[in-house]
């Protein structure tokens, strides 16, 4: 009670608050539903030609995976800087932000391209020992490699674009990219149009053409249409020192607790890769499920640090307080809304997928397991990606993230596989338990307000 009338004395309009969130998450949420569609036409159609395929095409994908953390980590570290100078109208040094993103996204996936096209058999078995497995991984990787950097790029210039709430921009990018990746997919994979069906290796050659798509389009808005936020080479090639440590001071933390995060994902990935191709592939749906049903609370995360961190930013900590607590809310709802699609797409998903009787029953069981799995985890990304991100509070993601899932779920999965044995079910519910885990301690950490904090500075731009 004493919350709200504090709400109500800071003469908060609501109305407005509701329709300028949404209007951040509906664009973000379709932008997350559509690169999720690129991930669920691959496994829809290479999931036709056959069970090897599509666990090929979903291991290797985990190095590109694992790539995007960095990127994801670079972009919200860029986040956390460009959202409070909006706020507070510094526009030059938003610009020479964006030209250190994309400097070390150009840097991280050059290293990951060389890395895929140099040894991408000893990639693929980190994640399982079936060598046909390894074999189409291989396939993909050797094609799909080239398309690392472009989609680097892509990722950070509209993830600062997102960052000055400039998000259509991103929806109709990756809108494109997408119907490219899909009508390319069905006509490499499966071979229309007088073309040789090329099974994985057109599904990778889809995926390229389609970041490639994407770059050009990026290039193509920031020539002929973005007047507020311009590309300069001068900042790509060249940052002031302090900008570039506080760049790192916030971006360092997120790309440790992402790729941490990423690698605990990845090596969920690789225990279930050491229990059969069955398991790996129930697995690659429900992730792919777990994807789906989480675009808007994902969306309601990007779009809680960014509406906070213009608050902040604008010097405004009281309303940023009453503000976080309705995305809370709206956290906690996308979140049930999310489990309740999973649970109801159990039926469809184990009849249009060819797979084996095994992968079907632990499909059944993954999913069931998802439905409450996507609540926690879209409280908890809310609160690590959108509500502390948001005033800089970077580190305590990172120490969350290595205590619960290294120390807790993936520890007790592992012993769960390879000590006693149990049943790839059993594991699943060890390896998912680790979102359950964080509740309280991100309840925890929220209520002290230590993510409270304006990081810009006086003396730039």
């Amino acid at each position: 009670m004493f919350l709200q009338k504090k709400e109500n004395s800071l003469g908060i309009d609501w109305g407005a608050f509701y329709k300028g969130v949404f209007a951040l998450v509906i664009p973000m949420a379709l932008q997350n539903l559509i690169n999720v569609g690129v991930t669920a036409a691959d496994v829809i159609m290479l999931g036709r030609v056959g069970e090897k395929v599509l666990s090929g095409a979903s291991l290797a994908g985990q190095v590109q995976y694992i790539m995007t953390l960095f990127l994801f980590g670079l972009t919200s570290g860029a986040t956390v800087l460009t959202a409070q100078y909006w706020g507070k109208g510094d526009k030059n040094t938003i610009e020479k932000i964006l030209g250190l993103g994309l400097r070390a996204a150009i840097l991280v996936t050059a290293i990951f391209t060389v890395a895929a096209l140099a040894i991408p058999g000893q990639l693929m078995r980190i994640f399982t020992s079936d060598p046909e497995v390894i074999a189409e991984g291989i396939k993909y990787l050797r094609i799909v490699a080239f398309s690392y950097v472009a989609m680097g790029i892509t990722q950070t210039y509209l993830y600062i674009m997102r960052s000055v709430e400039r998000v259509v921009v991103a929806t109709v990018v990756y809108l494109l990219s997408l119907i490219c990746n899909v009508i390319l997919n069905a006509v490499f994979i499966f071979g229309l149009l007088g073309f040789p069906a090329m099974g994985i290796m057109g599904a990778a050659l889809a995926t390229l053409i389609a970041r490639f798509l994407e770059v050009a389009l990026v290039f193509g808005y920031a020539r002929l249409f973005n007047r507020d936020i311009k590309f300069r080479m001068g900042y790509l090639l060249c940052t002031e020192k302090l900008l570039a440590q506080d760049f790192f001071r916030y971006a360092i933390p997120v790309i440790v607790n992402e790729v941490m995060w990423g690698l605990g994902t990845a090596a969920n990935t690789a225990i279930l890769g050491h229990m059969g191709s069955a398991a790996v592939a129930a697995n690659s749906v429900a992730q792919v499920a777990r994807q789906l049903a989480t675009v808007v609370a994902f969306g309601l995360s990007s779009a809680t640090a960014i509406y906070l961190g213009k608050t902040i930013g604008e010097r405004k900590l009281e309303e940023a307080k009453a503000y976080a607590k309705r995305f809370l809310v709206l956290s906690i709802v996308m979140g049930a809304i999310g489990g309740a699609i999973i649970l109801a797409a159990i039926p469809m998903a184990t009849a249009a997928l060819t797979l084996t009787s095994a992968a079907k029953e632990y499909l059944a069981v993954m999913f069931g397991v998802m439905s409450y799995f996507v609540i926690g985890q879209s409280y908890n990304s809310t609160m690590v990606v959108g509500v502390f991100r948001s005033g800089g509070d970077t580190r305590f993601g990172l120490l969350l993230d290595v205590s619960t899932m290294w120390c807790c779920s993936i520890l007790i999965g592992f012993l769960a596989a390879f000590v006693f044995h149990c049943s790839v079910p059993v594991v699943y519910v060890c390896l998912m338990s680790d979102e359950i885990i964080k509740l309280p301690i991100t309840t925890w950490r929220y209520t002290r307000y230590k993510w409270l904090k304006n990081v810009t500075r006086e003396n730039l731009g």
